[in-house]
């Protein structure tokens, strides 16, 4: 077996309209209308080639306790072009982040379900 590639991400949400407004509100990601009929309410959002699937289902984690640094935690990284505008929509949303210990532009903050992200600054 040779892995070829990366496709998607599926991540557990309670409720599919308040991670909405988290990852098309801060994340500015867009809605993919090539998600096939379930039977579960969900969202896909394409970035570039890959996916990220949200899955209103129930969480076998619910009320796990979390690290407080998402670099601590499982988690899915993204590459973001201004990491300073991030900042922003996260303090501007109310939402709370920590800065990634490695010393590199980024930083980690989790959906409203706890679902970690490190976002990464990458030059354009």
């Amino acid at each position: 077996m040779k892995v070829i590639g990366f496709n998607h991400a599926s991540l557990i949400v309670s409720d599919l309209d308040a991670s909405r407004r988290f990852y098309e509100g801060v994340l500015g990601l867009t809605p993919s209308d090539k998600r096939p009929r379930m039977p579960f309410d969900g969202v896909w959002y394409e970035i570039g080639a890959q996916q990220i699937h949200l899955l209103q289902v129930p969480n076998p984690d619910a009320g796990a306790e979390r690290p407080e640094h998402g670099g601590l935690d499982r988690h899915v990284a993204l590459n973001v072009a201004d990491l300073a505008a991030i900042k922003r929509d996260l303090e501007q949303a109310g939402m709370s982040y920590s800065v990634s210990k490695s010393g590199r532009p980024a930083l980690f903050c989790r959906d409203p379900d706890n679902n970690t992200f490190e976002l990464i600054e990458l030059p354009v």
